[in-house]
């Protein structure tokens, strides 16, 4: 509580004096130790470097400055504002060089990893881009993996980051529009658009509710979302995420807006269409015909993974007219001797697979996988020689666990995950009936959602033809022509 109460009363404006300055580095910091003040000379006059061990790199810096240059024996004839500027202009020769007048500037440059130069005599600071991070090279994406397409994935650099788009995009209509949030993290954040392709009133939204945030800290780009997502209790997710740069660098061609974030490899767009979640980059790197049937699977695979475990219970429970005979003896003799109802057997292995799926999530690499299939095996087998599911049960878990992974967008296979909990329970009560009612209620929410003032279902709710040749099937080239992100937003 001492050091609070005695930095809220430092001074906002450098001294002359470089040990008052590092007398209120030290207390500004709080005798951090991976804070290092180098003392020396610049010809006669003293200074004094500050930088972060491990953030910053300042050896060439130290070289420049230790010349025996004869522009250091002139420095004490000049005006300590002369100073500075010779020391800016002519003796650093670095990239990234500037002033830094207040503690507050010197605090910030110093936190993004600069090395800040003080000289005595004068109450104006340099700060120089000396950053060095040890980061994580260029790898494939790991959770949108292709057959064909590019390799390459986003780091946690955010400047390595815009670079891989914009070696994509080299347009001069390319914007970059950077700032920070987080109060105690101050993260890095950019915004990527192309000028005259998106929308001015979402970027104006988004500019809104950028300037909006109030957090303490923000450690990955989930942070951004939740505070800029629209329908924040809906189970669909509103902004889309990928952490490859031609998906990317796609839709800020289509007239999107692309969120990136220090610290994280996962890139955001807004807005971010129900469509925008069935569709894979691969899509386009293939043939049209064969990406549009597997598009069309994807749409198949979605209604598999939501219903089929709500239509068997309903169906075994309520309707079991709709079986044929024989059918319909063979899962009788299945259930004889299983002692729970089918929702309460439907849950069990519900629940039980997602525990085994978040098990081989969290296990090592080597032996997660492994664990996850034979658990789900050996399990599965178990629980129907002991008499406690039925085999036709695991069946339908297992092909709706299937289904599930056939989907490209990971967040919106969660959503499923969640919806269909729910399904369950109505069909176990009002059978086939409920789950219409469910299903219209689930479509009415659908089509009342919203990105960025955008409709979430656009191509369908409201229906739009020329949306159409990228939405259910994905036509030729040649049929889609000139068809940007405006024609779906």
């Amino acid at each position: 509580m001492q050091n609070i109460t005695r930095k809220e009363g430092l001074q906002e404006a450098l001294p002359i004096l470089i040990s008052e300055f590092i007398e209120n580095m030290k207390i500004r910091f709080g005798q951090s130790g991976d804070i290092i003040y180098r003392e020396l000379m610049l010809g006669t006059i003293p200074a004094v470097i500050v930088y972060i061990e491990g953030m910053g790199d300042p050896r060439f810096l130290i070289e420049a400055l230790h010349m025996d240059s004869p522009l250091f024996k002139e420095l004490p004839n000049q005006s300590p504002d002369d100073r500075v500027r010779m020391l800016k202009e002519l003796t650093i020769t670095m990239g990234k060089v500037g002033e830094a007048t207040t503690y507050p500037e010197v605090e910030e440059n110093v936190l993004s990893g600069n090395t800040v130069v003080f000289i005595e005599g004068t109450s104006t600071s340099l700060y120089v881009g000396t950053e060095k991070l040890k980061q994580r090279g260029v790898e494939e994406a790991s959770s949108q993996s292709v057959v064909r397409g590019p390799r390459e994935g986003f780091t946690e650099s955010l400047r390595e980051n815009t670079a891989l788009v914009r070696r994509r995009i080299q347009s001069p209509k390319l914007r970059i529009e950077e700032s920070k949030v987080g109060e105690h993290t101050h993260t890095q954040l950019a915004v990527m658009y192309m000028d005259g392709l998106a929308d001015t009133k979402v970027l104006d939204e988004l500019r809104t509710r950028l300037n909006g945030i109030k957090l303490d800290s923000v450690l990955e780009s989930n942070y951004i979302e939740e505070m800029i997502q629209d329908h924040r209790y809906s189970p669909f997710p509103t902004v889309y995420n990928s952490e490859r740069p031609d998906v990317i660098a796609s839709a800020i061609l289509e007239g999107r807006i692309a969120i990136l974030v220090e610290g994280t490899p996962f890139v955001l767009v807004v807005p971010a269409l129900f469509v925008q979640f069935f569709q894979s980059s691969e899509d386009y790197y293939q043939r049209w015909d064969f990406a549009s049937l597997v598009r069309l699977l994807r749409y198949l695979c979605f209604g598999i993974a939501l219903l089929t475990p709500s239509l068997y219970i309903a169906i075994s429970t309520f309707h079991q007219e709709m079986l044929p005979t024989n059918l319909l003896t063979s899962l009788i003799g299945q259930r004889e001797g299983v002692p729970f109802p089918a929702f309460v057997e439907a849950v069990i292995m519900e629940i039980t697979f997602e525990i085994l799926r978040e098990a081989g999530i969290r296990l090592p690499k080597s032996i997660g996988q492994s664990v996850s299939i034979v658990g789900t095996l050996v399990i599965g087998q178990a629980a129907v020689e002991a008499g406690l599911v039925s085999a036709a049960m695991v069946i339908v878990v297992s092909i709706t666990a299937i289904a599930n992974f056939a989907l490209p967008a990971f967040n919106v296979g969660i959503s499923v995950r969640i919806l269909r909990f729910g399904l369950m329970a109505i069909a176990a009560s009002f059978g086939l009936y409920g789950m219409i009612i469910g299903l219209i209620v689930l479509a009415l929410h659908l089509c009342s959602l919203q990105s960025m003032g955008v409709p979430y279902m656009t191509s369908f709710a409201p229906i739009r033809w020329r949306s159409q040749k990228d939405a259910l099937l994905r036509l030729s080239r040649h049929n889609m022509k000139k068809y940007m992100g405006k024609a779906k937003s």
